[in-house]
């Protein structure tokens, strides 16, 4: 079984309408103004938020300034640097699995609590010491998509120097979708003439070739991810697959996925959720 190693990486970094009433209809619609005259002024509870936990570790850290639940990068400094969500609930007396320099205290920490949005209110937090995290399925490697790929045709023009020569030619085809390495086996992938694009590569590469086919080229899908900066706590995007972009937001209920379906099309952006619901 080939080792994939990815040559090319494309690294792309409802409003609501409300019915206004008249003070007689609001009469005739609650009971409770009936039998006492006037409607109610006291508030509506705020609706409890769903509790939610962190798809895995995350850095907690306080540089001062109150602790923060960092879902993204972390730098690896000493000490370390991130920024993230805004924490409520915290105090690191009652978590002394963390570290401290500069003034600087963290610790890796899987969290559950709410989220409102803007703040994360802890209820619990498990440190990294006794996380046990759930089993997960490798991603599958993406290999090459040829059923049969034929033996080297000149083994003279399949030397390193060739390769580098072929990939810099995959690169520059204007219908390119992605390019990526199988061991010694070039992968191309592109939208409009396979024949025409592996041609073009033989003139440089004698050894093993896949030229296949995709609908978005490198262009297009950089275009879009370039749109999906605007989405709601957007973490991070990338893609290492043809036709296919995956985006990790801070937290996605459902519904940015399906607005992202409905832009693109099912299937071409997958969007990951930092924070998932504590009942899964």
């Amino acid at each position: 079984m080939r080792t994939t190693i990815t040559a090319l990486a494309l690294v792309l970094s409802g409003s609501a309408l409300a019915a206004c009433s008249t003070e007689a209809q609001m009469r005739a619609e609650d009971p409770a103004a009936h039998s006492t005259g006037a409607a109610s002024t006291e508030p509506a509870e705020p609706a409890e938020a769903d509790a939610v936990r962190t798809a895995d570790l995350a850095t907690v850290l306080d540089d001062g300034d109150g602790a923060e639940l960092c879902l993204g990068g972390v730098a690896e400094s000493l000490p370390p640097q991130c920024s993230g969500l805004p924490m409520a609930g915290w105090d690191w007396a009652e978590h002394p699995e963390h570290e401290e320099a500069a003034g600087v205290r963290w610790g890796s920490f899987a969290v559950t609590g709410s989220y409102d949005g803007e703040t994360f209110t802890v209820t619990e937090a498990v440190p990294a010491a006794l996380y046990d995290p759930m089993a997960q399925e490798p991603e599958e490697p993406l290999g090459t998509p040829c059923e049969e790929v034929g033996d080297a045709i000149d083994a003279s023009r399949a030397t390193p120097e060739a390769m580098d020569a072929t990939l810099n030619a995959a690169a520059a085809l204007p219908d390119v979708a992605m390019v990526w390495l199988d061991e010694d086996l070039i992968n191309v992938a592109v939208t409009e003439d396979p024949a025409r694009a592996e041609a073009k590569l033989r003139e440089t590469w004698g050894g093993l070739l896949c030229v296949s086919t995709a609908e978005h080229t490198q262009r297009e899908l950089e275009a879009i991810q370039q749109e999906l900066n605007e989405l709601p706590g957007l973490l991070s995007s990338g893609s290492t697959r043809p036709d296919h972009i995956g985006v990790t937001v801070v937290h996605d209920d459902g519904s940015i996925q399906e607005q992202v379906d409905e832009e693109y099309g099912e299937g071409l952006v997958e969007v990951s959720s930092a924070l998932v619901s504590a009942e899964g």
